[in-house]
């Protein structure tokens, strides 16, 4: 299984904004610091806002910051929200015309690996991405960013 672009770049923002959850960042700092698309970053950072997990601010001066605490930030919630039906094969589906789902168990088997997938996920947080912040601000340049 692949998570897809837009699940990646919902988990760089989050992470982006956790290094410094004191001031507002913009769309282009976060752009920059990873190479990535804005306008694909513009649909992720509005769908993360819609969820809550962002605050945003417009006007000049605007931007955004995290909208809850990191360690509420649950990174199986954050993939669920972001990946929506993750349906591994057609079977998973209710639509399926899979001749041999009757007597086939590779249903009920993916199942269960995605069920523990999501199992360790949902142990996990925001904050526990973010225990080596000066090495993670290194790599994506974000130290040298200048509070608003």
């Amino acid at each position: 299984m692949k998570l897809s672009t837009f699940s990646d770049y919902s988990l760089r923002v989050l992470i982006y904004l956790g290094l410094h959850p004191e001031r507002l960042a913009t769309v282009a700092e976060i752009t920059a610091a990873f190479g990535i698309s804005r306008g694909h970053l513009m649909k992720v950072v509005h769908q993360l806002g819609k969820a809550g997990y962002l605050e945003t601010v417009r006007g000049k001066g605007g931007g955004m910051r995290l909208g809850l605490a990191p360690e509420q930030i649950v990174l199986g919630r954050v993939i669920r929200h972001t990946e929506g039906d993750i349906s591994l094969v057609e079977c998973f589906g209710s639509d399926s015309d899979c001749r041999i789902q009757p007597a086939c168990r590779l249903k009920a088997v993916l199942a269960e690996a995605l069920a523990g997938m999501f199992l360790v996920l949902d142990s996990y947080t925001l904050a526990d991405l973010l225990q080596q912040p000066q090495a993670l601000e290194a790599l994506i340049g974000c130290e040298s960013q200048v509070a608003v």
